[in-house]
């Protein structure tokens, strides 16, 4: 067990003896002790070490910073009765500290070196994320000529969790999203006694940009994480080594069955979106602006053009892409931690959710310049 240090000064021998364990795991108590400690600005002091227990550099360090700190001051110090080991450790770290001198104050990168050591560290990870995706090219072509080594199972398992486990709350927020639409657009409209165009309003942002976005956004946070996940607590378990002695690759195994999952399931679940955001806003309009079912309906194929649903649902394969290639990315990312599961977790969904949004901006500049 270690022995509390202690210090005390005896002014008619003007001695400050030492006690205890002077070392690493006591610094905080020596240097609260030393702080406190009052001693004379002159004439000779002797530091007593008869009663040390043990020490190490850490207690050696701070004996020779208080001699300095006296004898900057005018007063001669002189120690005694310490231990052979100790005086030796002592010689030690005073030579270190008189070759090193003060330590050198830690400079703080400026904004403009901080942003651009960052900007090659993304860019680093671009490189590598570009190359995976090379990677599971190649594997998906030589896949295509080999049907006989396609994971069937796990591409109809994927499918259904991506998918069909993911209905009800698609369904629930998509609905939620069309009432709120409805009533914000549809309180413009009424001021002005035109609540029938709330049909061409709600129908051409749901089907073209709130369907497949929001869709995305939310299979981002559910399946993209858990790929992430599932494949990180894998390699964290050395699964994926194991695929690799067998001979088989992860892609084959994990990785393409994901993302071919992903990319048939989102497009549906994009469908499934637009159904029920355009029936939330005809609850909304037959409540609050006096539209009947019938009327919204009627009016509902006149005012919306097939192409917007065609360009909501061309969308949704890109999406898909980009969640499961990101997902599967940062899953094969994780380092041998349980700490960087979690925080490859949070970056992938993170990293899909911006290249989402950055994908649906090139589609709407693209659709605008060919006047879709």
């Amino acid at each position: 067990m270690t022995a509390q240090p202690a210090i005390h000064y005896n002014s008619s021998s003007r001695q400050l003896q030492f006690s205890g364990d002077w070392e690493l795991a006591n610094l905080p108590r020596l240097q609260t002790m030393l702080a406190k400690l009052s001693l004379p600005n002159s004439g000779e002091i002797i530091f007593n070490g008869e009663a040390i227990g043990r020490m190490d550099s850490a207690g050696a360090w701070q004996i020779i910073e208080l001699k300095k700190q006296l004898e900057a001051k005018g007063a001669k110090v002189r120690l005694q009765n310490f231990a052979e080991e100790s005086v030796k450790l002592l010689k030690i770290v005073d030579t270190k500290l008189n070759e090193e001198g003060d330590l050198p104050a830690i400079k703080k990168p400026n904004p403009i070196a901080k942003f651009g050591y960052q900007t090659v560290v993304q860019l680093r990870e671009l490189q590598t994320y570009l190359a995976f995706v090379g990677q599971l090219t190649f594997e998906f072509l030589r896949l295509v000529f080999m049907p006989a080594n396609w994971r069937w199972n796990s591409l109809a398992a994927v499918i259904y969790r991506t998918g069909w486990q993911a209905l009800p709350i698609i369904a629930l927020l998509s609905f939620l999203i069309g009432v709120v639409l409805t009533y914000q657009m549809g309180l413009q409209l009424r001021n002005y006694g035109a609540n029938i165009f709330i049909v061409d309003l709600l129908g051409l942002s749901v089907l073209r940009e709130f369907a497949p976005l929001i869709t995305a956004i939310m299979v981002s946070g559910r399946t993209g994480s858990a790929f992430t996940a599932s494949i990180g607590m894998m390699k964290l378990n050395q699964e994926i080594d194991a695929l690799d002695t067998l001979g088989v690759t992860p892609a084959e195994l994990l990785l393409i069955p994901r993302i071919m999952g992903l990319f048939i399931a989102l497009p549906l679940l994009t469908m499934w979106s637009d159904i029920f955001g355009v029936l939330g806003g005809i609850v909304t309009s037959n409540n609050m602006l006096g539209i009947t079912w019938y009327d919204f309906l009627r009016r509902f194929p006149q005012a919306i053009p097939l192409r917007s649903f065609l360009i909501g649902i061309g969308k949704a394969p890109v999406f898909a892409l980009i969640i499961s290639s990101v997902g599967c990315f940062q899953g094969m990312q994780v380092k041998n931690s349980a700490e960087s599961v979690g925080q490859n977790t949070t970056k992938s969904v993170v990293l899909a959710i911006f290249f989402i949004i950055v994908a649906d901006a090139i589609f709407s500049i693209i659709f605008s310049k060919m006047q879709l």
